[in-house]
Protein backbone atom coordinates (compact mmCIF):
# COMPACT_ATOMS: atom_id res chain seq x y z
CA UNK A 1 0.00 0.00 0.00
CA UNK A 2 1.42 3.08 -1.19
CA UNK A 3 1.52 6.15 1.92
CA UNK A 4 -1.37 8.22 -0.81
CA UNK A 5 -3.44 5.09 -0.49
CA UNK A 6 -3.33 4.69 2.92
CA UNK A 7 -3.88 8.73 3.74
CA UNK A 8 -7.34 8.32 1.54
CA UNK A 9 -8.23 5.38 3.46
CA UNK A 10 -7.13 6.64 6.88
CA UNK A 11 -9.71 10.28 5.72
CA UNK A 12 -12.08 8.42 4.45
CA UNK A 13 -12.89 6.35 7.39
CA UNK A 14 -12.25 9.47 9.39
CA UNK A 15 -14.87 11.13 7.54
CA UNK A 16 -17.62 8.87 6.99
CA UNK A 17 -17.24 6.67 10.72
CA UNK A 18 -14.95 8.85 13.10
CA UNK A 19 -12.55 5.54 13.10
CA UNK A 20 -8.98 6.87 13.60
CA UNK A 21 -5.98 4.48 11.32
CA UNK A 22 -2.68 5.63 12.48
CA UNK A 23 0.24 4.35 10.97
CA UNK A 24 1.30 1.52 13.30
CA UNK A 25 -2.63 0.29 12.80
CA UNK A 26 -1.81 0.13 8.86
CA UNK A 27 -2.20 -3.32 8.91
CA UNK A 28 -5.82 -3.69 9.73
CA UNK A 29 -6.36 -2.00 6.78
CA UNK A 30 -4.72 -4.51 5.14
CA UNK A 31 -6.09 -7.63 7.18
CA UNK A 32 -9.54 -6.10 7.18
CA UNK A 33 -10.26 -5.01 3.82
CA UNK A 34 -8.03 -7.77 1.46
CA UNK A 35 -11.36 -9.79 2.26
CA UNK A 36 -13.39 -7.49 0.30
CA UNK A 37 -10.97 -7.27 -2.23
CA UNK A 38 -11.00 -10.61 -2.67
CA UNK A 39 -14.88 -10.76 -2.73
CA UNK A 40 -15.14 -8.24 -5.57
CA UNK A 41 -12.71 -9.67 -7.60
CA UNK A 42 -9.81 -7.19 -6.67
CA UNK A 43 -6.38 -8.53 -6.32
CA UNK A 44 -4.98 -5.90 -4.35
CA UNK A 45 -5.48 -3.06 -2.07
CA UNK A 46 -4.25 -0.61 -4.69
CA UNK A 47 -6.89 -2.07 -6.87
CA UNK A 48 -9.59 -1.56 -4.23
CA UNK A 49 -9.10 2.04 -3.11
CA UNK A 50 -9.22 2.86 -7.14
CA UNK A 51 -13.11 1.31 -7.25
CA UNK A 52 -13.24 3.41 -3.90
CA UNK A 53 -11.85 6.71 -5.21
CA UNK A 54 -15.28 6.47 -8.37
CA UNK A 55 -17.55 8.11 -8.05
CA UNK A 56 -19.89 5.01 -8.68
CA UNK A 57 -18.17 3.70 -5.33
CA UNK A 58 -20.43 4.95 -2.87
CA UNK A 59 -21.54 1.46 -2.15
CA UNK A 60 -18.30 0.02 -2.04
CA UNK A 61 -17.33 2.97 0.37
CA UNK A 62 -19.60 2.06 2.47
CA UNK A 63 -18.79 -1.83 2.79
CA UNK A 64 -15.84 -1.12 3.40
CA UNK A 65 -16.42 1.56 5.80
CA UNK A 66 -18.40 -1.20 7.80
CA UNK A 67 -15.71 -4.03 7.24
CA UNK A 68 -13.33 -1.74 9.57
CA UNK A 69 -15.51 -1.96 12.26
CA UNK A 70 -14.49 -4.38 15.31
CA UNK A 71 -17.71 -6.30 16.44
CA UNK A 72 -16.22 -7.60 19.49
CA UNK A 73 -19.31 -8.26 21.95
CA UNK A 74 -20.37 -11.04 24.25
CA UNK A 75 -23.26 -10.78 27.30
CA UNK A 76 -23.08 -9.17 30.14
CA UNK A 77 -20.19 -7.70 29.50
CA UNK A 78 -17.99 -6.35 32.57
CA UNK A 79 -20.74 -7.28 35.09
CA UNK A 80 -20.12 -3.98 36.00
CA UNK A 81 -22.16 -2.12 34.40
CA UNK A 82 -25.15 -4.06 34.56
CA UNK A 83 -24.84 -3.97 38.51
CA UNK A 84 -25.18 -0.40 38.36
CA UNK A 85 -28.16 -0.44 35.86
CA UNK A 86 -29.87 -2.76 38.10
CA UNK A 87 -28.45 -1.46 41.69
CA UNK A 88 -27.84 2.77 40.91
CA UNK A 89 -29.91 3.37 37.92
CA UNK A 90 -33.17 1.45 37.87
CA UNK A 91 -33.56 2.16 41.91
CA UNK A 92 -33.25 6.09 40.75
CA UNK A 93 -35.15 6.17 37.82
CA UNK A 94 -38.57 4.16 39.14
CA UNK A 95 -39.06 6.70 41.53
CA UNK A 96 -38.73 9.68 40.11
CA UNK A 97 -40.38 7.84 37.41
CA UNK A 98 -43.57 6.54 38.81
CA UNK A 99 -46.04 8.58 37.59
CA UNK A 100 -45.21 7.82 33.78
CA UNK A 101 -43.59 4.27 34.50
CA UNK A 102 -41.71 4.73 31.27
CA UNK A 103 -37.32 4.04 30.43
CA UNK A 104 -35.89 4.88 27.13
CA UNK A 105 -32.37 3.37 26.81
CA UNK A 106 -29.65 3.31 24.05
CA UNK A 107 -27.47 1.10 23.25
CA UNK A 108 -25.17 3.29 20.67
CA UNK A 109 -22.72 0.38 19.75
CA UNK A 110 -25.39 -3.01 19.32
CA UNK A 111 -23.19 -4.76 17.56
CA UNK A 112 -24.26 -7.98 17.13
CA UNK A 113 -27.24 -7.41 20.03
CA UNK A 114 -25.34 -9.00 23.13
CA UNK A 115 -25.77 -5.65 25.11
CA UNK A 116 -28.82 -4.85 24.28
CA UNK A 117 -30.10 -8.35 24.88
CA UNK A 118 -28.37 -8.71 28.11
CA UNK A 119 -30.26 -5.29 29.18
CA UNK A 120 -33.66 -6.83 28.10
CA UNK A 121 -33.00 -10.22 30.19
CA UNK A 122 -31.71 -8.11 32.92
CA UNK A 123 -35.19 -6.08 32.83
CA UNK A 124 -37.09 -9.40 32.74
CA UNK A 125 -35.26 -10.52 35.75
CA UNK A 126 -36.32 -7.45 37.61
CA UNK A 127 -40.12 -7.93 37.31
CA UNK A 128 -41.07 -6.96 40.94
CA UNK A 129 -39.16 -3.28 40.15
CA UNK A 130 -40.69 -3.17 36.52
CA UNK A 131 -43.63 -5.66 35.78
CA UNK A 132 -45.81 -3.22 34.32
CA UNK A 133 -43.59 -0.68 33.06
CA UNK A 134 -42.95 0.70 29.40
CA UNK A 135 -39.22 -0.51 28.54
CA UNK A 136 -37.94 0.53 25.47
CA UNK A 137 -34.56 -0.84 24.20
CA UNK A 138 -33.40 0.38 20.87
CA UNK A 139 -29.78 -0.39 19.83
CA UNK A 140 -28.18 1.31 16.86
CA UNK A 141 -24.93 0.31 14.88
CA UNK A 142 -23.04 1.59 11.90
CA UNK A 143 -22.93 -2.31 10.59
CA UNK A 144 -25.76 -3.55 9.04
CA UNK A 145 -24.32 -7.22 8.57
CA UNK A 146 -23.76 -7.37 12.61
CA UNK A 147 -27.30 -6.01 13.13
CA UNK A 148 -28.86 -8.55 10.56
CA UNK A 149 -26.75 -11.15 12.94
CA UNK A 150 -28.64 -9.55 16.24
CA UNK A 151 -31.96 -9.43 14.78
CA UNK A 152 -32.00 -12.80 14.16
CA UNK A 153 -30.70 -13.66 17.97
CA UNK A 154 -28.49 -17.03 16.44
CA UNK A 155 -25.54 -17.51 18.40
CA UNK A 156 -22.79 -20.48 18.43
CA UNK A 157 -21.76 -22.35 21.59
CA UNK A 158 -19.21 -20.38 22.01
CA UNK A 159 -20.78 -16.83 21.88
CA UNK A 160 -23.20 -17.95 24.84
CA UNK A 161 -21.15 -19.52 26.81
CA UNK A 162 -18.87 -15.61 26.85
CA UNK A 163 -21.03 -14.52 29.63
CA UNK A 164 -24.20 -15.82 29.78
CA UNK A 165 -25.26 -17.44 33.21
CA UNK A 166 -26.13 -21.48 32.47
CA UNK A 167 -29.27 -20.53 34.20
CA UNK A 168 -30.31 -17.61 31.64
CA UNK A 169 -28.89 -19.44 28.89
CA UNK A 170 -31.97 -22.32 29.42
CA UNK A 171 -34.18 -19.77 30.71
CA UNK A 172 -33.90 -17.42 27.42
CA UNK A 173 -32.51 -19.47 24.61
CA UNK A 174 -33.04 -22.58 22.51
CA UNK A 175 -31.24 -24.98 20.85
CA UNK A 176 -31.68 -24.50 16.87
CA UNK A 177 -29.48 -26.95 15.33
CA UNK A 178 -25.98 -26.16 16.53
CA UNK A 179 -26.99 -22.87 17.37
CA UNK A 180 -28.74 -20.71 20.20
CA UNK A 181 -31.86 -18.49 19.62
CA UNK A 182 -32.91 -16.16 22.30
CA UNK A 183 -36.18 -15.85 23.08
CA UNK A 184 -38.58 -14.37 20.99
CA UNK A 185 -40.13 -12.47 23.44
CA UNK A 186 -36.75 -10.99 24.55
CA UNK A 187 -35.69 -10.19 20.83
CA UNK A 188 -39.48 -8.34 20.88
CA UNK A 189 -37.88 -6.28 23.51
CA UNK A 190 -35.42 -4.93 21.69
CA UNK A 191 -35.37 -2.30 18.73
CA UNK A 192 -32.47 -2.55 16.38
CA UNK A 193 -31.23 0.58 13.69
CA UNK A 194 -28.27 1.50 11.46
CA UNK A 195 -27.37 4.79 12.37
CA UNK A 196 -23.48 6.41 12.52
CA UNK A 197 -23.07 8.13 15.99
CA UNK A 198 -21.27 11.46 13.23
CA UNK A 199 -24.88 12.00 12.49
CA UNK A 200 -27.53 14.01 14.30
CA UNK A 201 -29.38 12.21 16.81
CA UNK A 202 -31.54 14.98 18.16
CA UNK A 203 -34.55 12.99 16.80
CA UNK A 204 -33.98 10.40 18.57
CA UNK A 205 -35.98 12.25 22.07
CA UNK A 206 -34.99 12.29 25.56
CA UNK A 207 -33.43 9.05 26.96
CA UNK A 208 -33.28 8.16 30.13
CA UNK A 209 -29.83 5.62 30.09
CA UNK A 210 -27.41 5.99 27.05
CA UNK A 211 -24.85 2.78 26.83
CA UNK A 212 -21.91 3.79 24.80
CA UNK A 213 -19.42 1.46 25.54
CA UNK A 214 -16.41 0.47 23.86
CA UNK A 215 -16.84 3.40 21.05
CA UNK A 216 -15.37 6.11 22.06
CA UNK A 217 -11.31 5.14 22.58
CA UNK A 218 -11.39 4.77 18.49
CA UNK A 219 -12.74 8.18 18.15
CA UNK A 220 -10.34 11.50 18.59
CA UNK A 221 -10.52 14.03 20.72
CA UNK A 222 -12.71 16.20 19.11
CA UNK A 223 -15.16 13.95 17.70
CA UNK A 224 -15.43 12.42 21.31
CA UNK A 225 -16.36 15.08 22.73
CA UNK A 226 -18.60 16.19 20.01
CA UNK A 227 -20.24 12.86 20.65
CA UNK A 228 -20.61 13.23 24.45
CA UNK A 229 -21.64 16.62 24.41
CA UNK A 230 -24.50 15.81 21.77
CA UNK A 231 -25.74 12.73 24.59
CA UNK A 232 -25.85 15.25 27.22
CA UNK A 233 -28.22 17.08 25.61
CA UNK A 234 -30.46 13.85 24.53
CA UNK A 235 -30.53 12.88 28.16
CA UNK A 236 -33.13 13.78 30.87
CA UNK A 237 -31.79 15.81 33.04
CA UNK A 238 -31.60 13.03 35.62
CA UNK A 239 -30.29 10.34 32.90
CA UNK A 240 -27.30 8.44 33.19
CA UNK A 241 -24.57 7.77 30.42
CA UNK A 242 -22.88 3.75 30.75
CA UNK A 243 -19.07 4.19 29.18
CA UNK A 244 -16.77 1.35 28.32
CA UNK A 245 -13.69 0.40 31.26
CA UNK A 246 -11.34 2.28 29.29
CA UNK A 247 -13.33 5.83 28.52
CA UNK A 248 -13.98 8.56 30.58
CA UNK A 249 -15.20 12.21 30.26
CA UNK A 250 -11.94 13.67 32.34
CA UNK A 251 -10.65 16.17 30.57
CA UNK A 252 -12.96 15.99 27.27
CA UNK A 253 -15.87 17.71 28.54
CA UNK A 254 -17.59 19.34 31.27
CA UNK A 255 -20.79 17.84 30.38
CA UNK A 256 -20.91 14.54 32.69
CA UNK A 257 -19.18 13.87 35.93
CA UNK A 258 -18.69 10.59 37.44
CA UNK A 259 -21.52 8.54 39.90
CA UNK A 260 -19.44 8.05 43.24
CA UNK A 261 -18.66 4.56 43.95
CA UNK A 262 -20.02 3.51 40.28
CA UNK A 263 -17.74 2.76 38.11
CA UNK A 264 -18.04 3.97 34.28
CA UNK A 265 -21.24 5.69 35.50
CA UNK A 266 -21.76 8.89 34.73
CA UNK A 267 -24.94 11.69 35.36
CA UNK A 268 -25.02 15.14 32.93
CA UNK A 269 -23.95 18.37 34.50
CA UNK A 270 -26.92 20.89 34.37
CA UNK A 271 -25.87 24.17 32.87
CA UNK A 272 -22.73 22.79 31.54
CA UNK A 273 -20.98 24.11 28.88
CA UNK A 274 -19.37 20.89 27.22
CA UNK A 275 -16.47 22.33 27.59
CA UNK A 276 -13.00 20.35 28.33
CA UNK A 277 -11.89 20.03 31.65
CA UNK A 278 -8.05 20.23 32.86
CA UNK A 279 -7.17 16.50 34.54
CA UNK A 280 -5.96 18.05 37.49
CA UNK A 281 -4.00 14.84 38.12
CA UNK A 282 -6.42 11.78 37.53
CA UNK A 283 -4.93 9.31 35.61
CA UNK A 284 -7.09 8.22 32.46
CA UNK A 285 -7.88 4.62 32.35
CA UNK A 286 -5.07 2.85 29.85
CA UNK A 287 -6.33 1.42 26.50
CA UNK A 288 -8.39 -1.53 25.88
CA UNK A 289 -7.37 -4.66 24.29
CA UNK A 290 -7.07 -4.62 20.79
CA UNK A 291 -10.05 -6.62 19.73
CA UNK A 292 -12.91 -3.97 21.09
CA UNK A 293 -14.74 -2.41 18.89
CA UNK A 294 -15.84 0.78 17.06
CA UNK A 295 -19.24 1.13 16.34
CA UNK A 296 -21.56 3.64 15.85
CA UNK A 297 -24.43 3.52 13.43
CA UNK A 298 -26.08 4.77 9.80
CA UNK A 299 -29.52 5.71 9.10
CA UNK A 300 -32.02 7.31 11.62
CA UNK A 301 -34.16 5.92 14.80
CA UNK A 302 -37.11 7.65 15.19
CA UNK A 303 -38.89 7.47 18.56
CA UNK A 304 -39.24 3.47 19.08
CA UNK A 305 -42.64 1.88 20.43
CA UNK A 306 -42.16 1.03 23.91
CA UNK A 307 -42.71 -2.40 25.27
CA UNK A 308 -44.55 -3.15 28.14
CA UNK A 309 -43.39 -5.90 30.38
CA UNK A 310 -45.43 -8.62 31.20
CA UNK A 311 -46.65 -8.95 34.88
CA UNK A 312 -45.08 -12.67 35.42
CA UNK A 313 -41.42 -13.80 34.37
CA UNK A 314 -40.67 -16.30 32.27
CA UNK A 315 -39.66 -16.88 28.70
CA UNK A 316 -42.50 -16.40 25.94
CA UNK A 317 -43.22 -17.15 22.43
Amino acid sequence: MTPAEFAYLRDMLKDRSGLIVTEEKQYLLESRLMPLARKTGMPSLSELVAALRAPDGEQLRKDATEAMTINESFFFRDKTPFENFSDVIVPALTESRAATRRLRVWCAAASTGQEPYSIAIQVREMDGKLSGWNVDIFGTDLSGDVLEKAKAGLYSQFEVQRGMPIQMLVKYFKQAGNLWQIDAGIRAMVRLEQFNLLNDFSRFGTMDVVFCRNVLIYFDIDTKRDILNRIAKQLAPDGYLILGAAETVIGITDAFRPVAKSRGLYEVVKGSSGAALPVMGVTPPPPPPAKVAPLGAADSVGQMPATTLPRTTGTTG
